[in-house]
C-alpha cells in the first residue's frame, strides 16, 4: 500500500505542471489511481452527492475556477469511496463521471491537456459502468473536446457523429436532460469541424442542434447542461469566426449582444467572439471594449490562455501603440506584448 502511494505520489509530482498551485496538484492527484485526497471523511448519500456535483457545475457555469478547483478533489474522492459501497452503483458512477467531465473542462480552460487526457479517460469509464446513454454522451463530448485541442479534429468528428447517430431522433418523447446532453454533444460537433475547415459538416450538426433546441431550454448557471437555442446561436457565431468570416460572425454578434443571456459562461463567450471577430478586422480598438465587456461577465474566464493569447496578439499588432488602454490591459493579464 506504502508503494502505490508513493507512486501514485510520484506520478502525480510528474504529472504536476511546473508552478502549479497547491489546489490544481490536489485536483491532478484525484484523478491518479491510489489514494487520493482524504475527503469529506464520512459516507454520504446519493442525493447529497448529486447536490454537491450540481454546485462544481454551476461554480463552472458562474466561471469561478478558483473555486472549483478547490472543490473537485474532496468531491471526487467522497464519489470514489462513495462508489466502492454504494448499492446504487450506476447512478454513484454516473455524478462521478459527471464530477471527472467537469475537471476536465476545467483543465481545458487552463490549458493543461496533459491531465484532461487522465480526468477524461477516467469520465469515460465510469460513463461505461452508469450504462447511462446522458452521461456516456457528456463523456464523449469533453473527449471530443480534448481531441480537438490536440489537433485531432477529424476523429472528434467522428466520435461526435458516431456517439450522436446513436442517440438522436423521437425528440419529442425525450427529458430535457437527455435533450441538453445530445445537444450539448452536437454543438461540440460544431467546434470539431469548424476548427478544421468543413463547412458541410458544421452546417450538419448544426442543423440537427437547431431541432434539438426546439424542444428544450436549459439556460440557467443552475442547470446540469446549458443548452439552448441561444447556446445554438453562439457556436454558429464561433464557426463563423472559426472560418475567417467576421463580418458574418459580427452580424450574427449582434442580435446576442441585445439579448439576455443568464449563465456568465455564455456571456462571455459572446463577447470574447466578438472580439475575435473585430481582430479579424482589424478593429482593434472595438475587439479591445469587447474584451473588457466579457470581463464584467465572469473575470476568471479572460485570464485563462486562450483569452490571454489573443489579448497580446491584438496588442502586437497595434505597433503605433495608439491603444495605450489595450497594452495597460495586456500588462494586466500577464502577457506584454
Amino acid at each position: 500500500m506504502h508503494r502505490r502511494t508513493f507512486l501514485a505520489a510520484s506520478i502525480a509530482a510528474l504529472a504536476a505542471p511546473a508552478g502549479s498551485s497547491a489546489s490544481h496538484t490536489a485536483l491532478v492527484q484525484a484523478l491518479l489511481p491510489g489514494a487520493g485526497p482524504a475527503g469529506a471523511g464520512g459516507p454520504q448519500d446519493t442525493a447529497v452527492l448529486y447536490e454537491r456535483v450540481g454546485s462544481a457545475l454551476r461554480l463552472f457555469h458562474t466561471c469561478h475556477y478558483t473555486e472549483l478547483e478547490r472543490t473537485l478533489p474532496n468531491l471526487i474522492a467522497d464519489l470514489r469511496m462513495a462508489a466502492g459501497d454504494a448499492t446504487d452503483r450506476d447512478t454513484v458512477s454516473g455524478l462521478l463521471a459527471t464530477a471527472y467531465q467537469t475537471a476536465t473542462s476545467l483543465l481545458l480552460k487552463q490549458h493543461d491537456q496533459g491531465n484532461a487526457w487522465l480526468a477524461v479517460g477516467r469520465a469515460m469509464a465510469e460513463a461505461e459502468r452508469s450504462g447511462d446513454p446522458v452521461v456516456l454522451a457528456s463523456s464523449v463530448r469533453v473527449q471530443a473536446h480534448v481531441l480537438v485541442r490536440e489537433k485531432h479534429a477529424t476523429e472528434a468528428v467522428t466520435l461526435v457523429r458516431h456517439t450522436a447517430d446513436q442517440l438522436t431522433g423521437s425528440y419529442d418523447r425525450r427529458s430535457p436532460k437527455y435533450l441538453a446532453a445530445v445537444g450539448l454533444l452536437l454543438l461540440r460537433g460544431v467546434t470539431a469541424a469548424s476548427s478544421r475547415g468543413d463547412r458541410a459538416a458544421t452546417k450538419e450538426f448544426l442543423t440537427e442542434a437547431k431541432e434539438v433546441s426546439r424542444y428544450v431550454t436549459l439556460d440557467r448557471p443552475d442547470a446540469w447542461a446549458t443548452f439552448s437555442p441561444t447556446n445554438v446561436a453562439l457556436h454558429e457565431l464561433s464557426a463563423l469566426v472559426a472560418f475567417g468570416d467576421a463580418g458574418l460572425a459580427l452580424q450574427a454578434a449582434r442580435p446576442l449582444m441585445r439579448r439576455h443571456i443568464p449563465v456568465p459562461e455564455r456571456r462571455a463567450a459572446l463577447w470574447v467572439e466578438a472580439a475575435r471577430a473585430y481582430s479579424q478586422q482589424g478593429r482593434l480598438a472595438d475587439g479591445y471594449q469587447a474584451l473588457r465587456i466579457a470581463e464584467t461577465c465572469a473575470a476568471q474566464d479572460i485570464r485563462r490562455p486562450d483569452v490571454r493569447n489573443l489579448v497580446a496578439d491584438m496588442a502586437a499588432r497595434d505597433r503605433r501603440r495608439t491603444l495605450p488602454e489595450l497594452h495597460h490591459f495586456s500588462r494586466q493579464l500577464g502577457v506584454p506584448a
